[in-house]
């Protein structure tokens, strides 16, 4: 219980009668003593620091974080594939009003395309240094109603390893989907509105700017290869859609929160984030020409997640109409893509342990609707994850991911160990081990396994 103070003492001076008590018995013998009231006293007749107006409203932080990334592919032919420094920074503040403000920044710069003569003129531009905005937006709230305005993360789903209702979120592929989503994602210009009413939840979404996954250029190490019978083809730059009213992006997700349950559904029409290769026949020496484009999308989906203590269950579904997939098998189509309508979905458990131990485990499933026997997947893709961390000590942790199909051999193993051996700092070693055949979602990477090491500063 909080004493009361005498009267003039400001509340701080509590903390200058400990320090002082505590330099009073700690002092040398034959040291000047000092008197805790005399402290007391003259703190008491200070007058009180006046905070200029500025600081007053705008209370800025700067944090981020500084990493350096290094990846050696050892698959043949082996080589440098990451040395990369990067600096993610962002500041945020309020200008009072229930106005709030967040501006953010990332810079890469890459050596291994630099002083490799491993990648192509065009591979090196695209990935060896870089710049972006990351989440710049005004906050506004008013009542029952917060707005965010700006360039701004959207995450509608989180299921463990890879993406299902999380439609909205843009993603740099260059490094397939091995990255941290926190560094994969890719944040929308975006106006949002959101409304809470005790255990429902009302979001309205609107981009008319849209961002598209980054595929790189053909070349990388994880640039969407093509299947087609002749080794040589041409890669035309991808083209995004015009910035105009025909290609904007809009959604509404409900939530409510019911006996435990989470429970959200949304509508969600786009232009589509991945890329479609269309292809075109031309008589010559490469015959295959591939046009990375971009088309609209509707989107229905949900997720659902429930809390049973030590085990937390979690489902998502997604059903897309509109998506074009490559037909290899069929040289006769005009523009080498046809039309399908699927539904994703996926449920996991998530167990925790008292020794610091999490074990979760995913099942998931794409169908396609009328489906076309010229594509590369099976009328039902299924699959399943296995996640695992334990801490070892204070300060040492294993974590391993493995993501592999139910109808062939193709799957991914990502073994790692972080060591977080100082305050603020982290260090960490891992491995992706790629199997399966060339026309795996995992398997066409088969011979881009790499070990690697990263270290990282947080502020």
């Amino acid at each position: 219980m909080n004493k009361a103070l005498p009267p003039g003492i400001r509340p701080r001076s509590r903390s200058l009668l400990a320090l002082a008590c505590l330099l009073a018995v700690a002092a040398p013998t034959g040291a000047e003593e000092v008197d805790p009231a005399d402290l007391i006293a003259a703190e008491a007749a200070a007058p009180a620091p006046r905070p200029r107006a500025a600081e007053q409203r705008l209370l800025p932080g700067l944090k981020g974080h500084h990493q350096f990334e290094l990846a050696r592919t050892v698959a043949d032919p082996e080589h440098w594939s990451k040395a990369r420094a990067r600096a993610d920074l962002s500041a945020q503040g309020n200008l009072g009003d229930g106005i709030k403000w967040k501006l953010g920044g990332r810079f890469d710069y890459d050596a291994a395309y630099t002083h490799s003569d491993f990648y192509p003129s065009e591979v090196k531009q695209n990935q060896r240094a870089g710049a972006a905005l990351r989440e710049n937006y005004l906050d506004v709230s008013r009542g029952d109603w917060d707005f965010r305005l700006g360039k701004q993360h959207v995450v509608w789903g989180e299921m463990v390893g890879m993406f299902f209702a999380d439609v909205v979120s843009a993603r740099d592929l260059r490094e397939f989907i091995l990255p941290e989503f926190e560094a994969l994602r890719i944040p929308q210009w975006a106006a949002r509105a959101e409304y809470f009413k005790d255990d429902f939840h009302a979001e309205f979404l609107w981009i008319p700017v849209a961002s598209y996954d980054q595929i790189g250029r053909p070349g990388g190490d994880f640039y969407t290869w093509q299947p087609v019978p002749v080794a040589n083809s041409v890669y035309l730059r991808e083209q995004h859609p015009k910035a105009n009213a025909d290609h904007m992006n809009y959604g509404i997700r409900l939530s409510a929160l019911k006996n435990g349950w989470d429970m959200s559904g949304f509508v969600y029409s786009s232009m589509d984030n991945q890329a479609t290769f269309y292809r075109t026949l031309v008589p010559g020496p490469q015959p295959f020409v591939f046009s990375p484009r971009h088309e609209r999308i509707n989107q229905v989906g949900g997720t659902i997640a429930k809390d049973f203590g030590s085990v937390v269950f979690k489902s998502e579904a997604v059903y897309t109409a509109g998506r074009r997939y490559g037909v290899p098998g069929n040289f006769l189509d005009a523009d080498g893509v046809v039309r399908q309508n699927t539904l994703d979905w996926a449920a996991g458990l998530d167990f925790t342990f008292e020794d610091e131990t999490r074990f979760n485990v995913q099942l998931f499933q794409r169908t396609f609707f009328d489906h076309d026997p010229n594509i590369v997947p099976d009328k039902h893709e299924n699959g399943y994850s296995l996640y695992l961390s334990r801490k070892f000590a204070d300060r040492l942790e294993g974590q391993a991911l493995f993501i592999s199909s139910f109808n062939r051999p193709d799957w991914v193993f990502r073994p790692k160990l972080i060591w977080n051996f100082e305050k603020n700092w982290r260090l960490t070693f891992g491995a992706d081990v790629f199997y399966g055949p060339q026309l795996g979602f995992f398997g066409q990477y088969d011979n881009k396994d790499r070990l690697y090491s990263e270290i990282r500063y947080a502020f």
